[in-house]
């Protein structure tokens, strides 16, 4: 055999794992969303459905799932089954719209009106536990930055995972 087949390949520099932004950024945010996803377990509600929820809150008596794709940037698909899991959790209520059969009102139900306050205080108390212990002045800093990089690189689907 010719040793030249098994010789290796020269090793190039390459930068280290925990070297990156985004390798910490990952860690943190990780930690952040497995935390809030248990806190959320003993309300019966994925982080999903609670994206859909509050997005929902903020909004009008009744939408169409094609706005709520548009507000959290989720497939309609992906939100089609996210209202069926709500509808059968009696959290969204469905009906067919009134000037068109085809589409579907929905709305939240007074269970959801009243949860969705809670889950918030949930959210609230996540980010105090993993960002409390940052001065404020930093913690307004790092809101700031991922704010305008999520902005430069027009980042606008909401994270469900």
């Amino acid at each position: 055999m010719n040793s030249a087949m098994h010789a290796r390949p020269p090793r190039v520099a390459a930068s280290h794992l925990k070297s990156h932004i985004g390798f910490w950024m990952r860690v943190v945010s990780n930690a952040v969303s497995h935390s809030f996803a248990r806190k959320l377990e003993s309300s019966g509600v994925t982080v999903a459905e609670w994206v859909v929820l509050r997005e929902m809150y903020g909004g009008s008596q009744s939408t169409s799932p094609s706005q709520v794709a548009e507000l959290t940037g989720l497939t309609r698909g992906a939100v089609s089954k996210l209202i069926e899991r709500l509808v059968r959790k009696s959290l969204v209520s469905r009906a067919a719209a009134s000037e068109d059969r085809r589409y579907q009102d929905i709305q939240l139900t007074p269970a959801a009106i009243a949860l969705v306050p809670r889950l918030a205080g949930l959210a609230d108390e996540n980010d105090a536990e993993f960002f409390g212990a940052l001065p404020k002045a930093d913690r307004k800093a790092l809101l700031q930055i991922l704010k305008r990089m999520a902005h430069l690189h027009q980042l606008k689907r909401l994270p469900v995972e």
